[in-house]
């Protein structure tokens, strides 16, 4: 039997395809009820087997709809959200599955084991939370509301999507883009048939981020920073739709407000709970962000605005620690930093990275195989750099699960990992931003989370059935060690004469990792606040621009332009998992700055603290409330200064 599957998405047929799948679930499903006597083994494991059947086979397309975007695909994806979103929505409320549940755990709960308590526990709870419990009228609404939000996510994405495509901006003055990196001009630059040169600059992230840290020209980093923060203003009111539907979908299942729905299977345990951790981190980030923000401003010739900060920052950072990022990019070619960092994982894990000759989506894209010990345990598919075609950002997809499956054969995981990195072509290698490696150490961070899974249940293995507010942990604790000394001297060589990156220049990259880091905390901070407190209450346009605005009053050190949309540019909150959740990252960073600091005063290689964070964290998954496994690997509860530490922040 193939360990892994081919990745392949026939548009053509997909809908056809998936019709049929749901038919068979369908079917399948019926029969089980129709037990007298239903077990784990007879009941429980072919419903987990069924769901991991039809998430293999659905995650191609939404993979190929956001690295490979086109109306075909958009066509098919739309097409597909509402038969999964009914499909999914009748299951969480089928009333007959959730008691067999409810019986199965109070028969069978001296004989299960800890993962298979965990699978029907959160099976119950996500019941309770779809209304498998309430009237069947209330259950056609919630249904309704599922379909709708999914609809209103989709289409913000794509709204924001299409916004992203289609601005451009031409510089034909060469003087305009003096200053830029060498390479980033190559990048721009576009030969028409005449010869004559121009300099193209866009909102994907690549070129936006050169012209609004290098650019010179004020005027052009404020249109393009202008067009940035007012992409898709339809979106506003497609936010004002999606609270109004959570909020009605969090009244019908018994909670006072999205947030309290969002938080009842989280870490935290109430709003007020994140409100005050999150409003801590900003009052012991004021003195200095406000240091931080005099030191800027005293080097800028003028009243310093928000689409200065990059480019102003970059030229404090070169002053304070004669840091130049583009010095360091010939040091960070792609393939080296991807080579590089499989070796450090080598070094702390005990893993082995081969890579394999597979079929993808796209002639960039490439997979490796993982092994440790010798043996095969997982297969990751990357596609590290931007194009048109594809969404912004990066991100981890998990594919296939860990488990055992009904006829006790094991299935190992595979997951993709997704970036948007400097483009390669024949004449110009990718060469990454240091930021960029920080990113792509982050998602690997997520990836080995879900790969290296020895769960045997495949909805608690990986980053099934972790919190959301602790799922971050693992990435940002990965993310730490691209600014560690004896990690970079791993792979950071010259792409050209392959020298190892100096240790002067090492040095001073360490010493700006926190350049500006209590104002960048603000940021985060801001967004988190804002994300808790629009989510509880469906609230208007305006009152979500207010929210917002009040909320800027302290995190916000230069006052915001009033044009500013962001909010209709929030995919994490509006497209993504993380509405009034938002906050995890941080909550996350707290297990994660304590984890790391523990292996970094070890040593790194070799501390036992990172074998048995590979034990305890890694080859778990979520067959554990994350506080219990955290609480296994240290010892004790986490301790919350360490995140100020990583910070630099006293």
């Amino acid at each position: 039997m193939e360990k892994f599957r081919k990745f392949e998405c026939n548009l053509e047929t997909f809908i056809d395809e998936l019709k049929e799948l749901l038919q068979i679930n369908k079917k399948q499903i019926e029969q089980l009820l129709t037990q007298e006597v239903k077990s784990f083994h007879s009941f429980v494991k072919p419903m987990q087997l069924m769901e991991e059947q039809l998430e293999q086979f659905f995650t191609p397309l939404s993979h190929i709809n956001a690295v490979n975007n086109s109306e075909a695909t958009q066509v098919v994806y739309t097409e597909s959200l509402p038969l999964i979103t009914e499909y999914s929505t009748q299951l969480s409320q089928n009333l007959d599955i959730y008691n067999a549940y409810k019986k199965i755990l109070s028969e069978e709960e001296e004989s299960l084991n800890f993962e298979q308590k965990r699978v029907l526990q959160l099976n119950i709870e996500h019941f309770e939370q779809s209304g498998a419990h309430l009237d069947k009228e209330t259950k056609k609404r919630l249904e309704e509301i599922n379909l709708k939000l999914s609809e209103c996510s989709n289409e913000f994405s794509q709204n924001l999507l299409n916004a992203t495509n289609s601005f451009e901006y031409i510089i034909t003055d060469e003087k305009d883009i003096e200053g830029l990196p060498a390479s980033e001009i190559e990048n721009a630059k576009e030969v028409s048939e005449e010869g004559i040169v121009s300099y193209k600059f866009t909102l994907q992230m690549p070129s936006y981020i050169a012209y609004m840290t290098y650019g010179k020209n004020e005027k052009i980093r404020e249109k393009l920073y202008k067009a940035y923060v007012t992409r898709a203003p339809e979106n506003g009111k497609i936010i004002e739709e999606i609270l109004q539907l959570k909020d009605e979908m969090s009244k019908l299942l018994g909670f006072e407000n999205y947030v309290a729905y969002s938080l009842s299977s989280k870490m935290a345990k109430d709003e007020k709970s994140v409100i005050n951790f999150l409003e801590d981190l900003l009052n012991n980030s004021q003195k200095q962000a406000h240091k931080e923000l005099q030191e800027l401003q005293a080097i800028a010739p003028k009243k310093l605005e928000s689409f200065d900060t990059a480019y102003y920052g970059e030229i404090l950072k070169k002053a304070q620690y004669d840091i130049d990022e583009e010095e360091y990019r010939p040091y960070f070619e792609q393939k080296s930093v991807v080579e590089g960092m499989f070796l450090f994982l080598e070094k702390l894990f005990q893993l082995e990275f081969k890579q394999v000759n597979e079929k993808l989506w796209h002639e960039k894209a490439f997979a490796y195989d993982v092994y440790s010990n010798s043996q095969l345990k997982a297969r990751i598919l990357f596609d590290l750099e931007a194009r048109e075609s594809k969404r912004g950002g990066a991100w981890m997809h998990n594919w296939q699960s860990h488990h055992i499956d009904a006829q006790g054969e094991e299935q190992l995981a595979s997951a993709f990992v997704v970036c948007n990195f400097p483009p390669s072509s024949k004449s110009s290698p990718s060469l990454l931003r240091h930021d960029d490696v920080v990113t792509l150490f982050h998602e690997m961070g997520h990836t080995l989370h879900h790969v290296l899974s020895e769960v045997n249940e495949n909805e608690v293995s990986g980053v099934n059935g972790v919190e959301w507010d602790a799922v971050e942990f693992p990435s940002q604790f990965l993310e730490n060690f691209a600014y560690e000394p004896k990690v970079l001297k791993i792979f950071a060589t010259h792409y050209e004469s392959g020298e190892s990156i100096p240790d002067v220049m090492i040095e001073k990259l360490v010493k700006s990792k926190n350049f500006l880091s209590a104002m960048g905390m603000l940021r985060q901070l801001e967004f988190s606040l804002f994300d808790m407190q629009v989510h509880n209450a469906p609230y208007t346009q305006e009152q979500v621009q207010n929210i917002l605005d009040t909320i800027r009053k302290k995190s916000a050190l230069i006052p915001t332009p009033s044009y500013n949309k962001f909010q209709n540019g929030f995919a994490h909150i509006f497209a993504g998992g993380y509405a009034a959740g938002y906050y995890s990252y941080k909550w996350a960073e707290v297990l994660s700055a304590d984890t790391f600091y523990q292996v970094v005063d070890e040593g790194i290689f070799d501390a036992p603290t990172a074998q048995k964070y590979l034990e305890t964290i890694l080859y778990r998954g979520g067959s554990k409330s994350m506080s219990k496994l955290f609480e296994e690997l240290m010892g004790r509860e986490a301790d919350t200064d360490q995140l100020l530490r990583l910070n630099g922040i006293e």
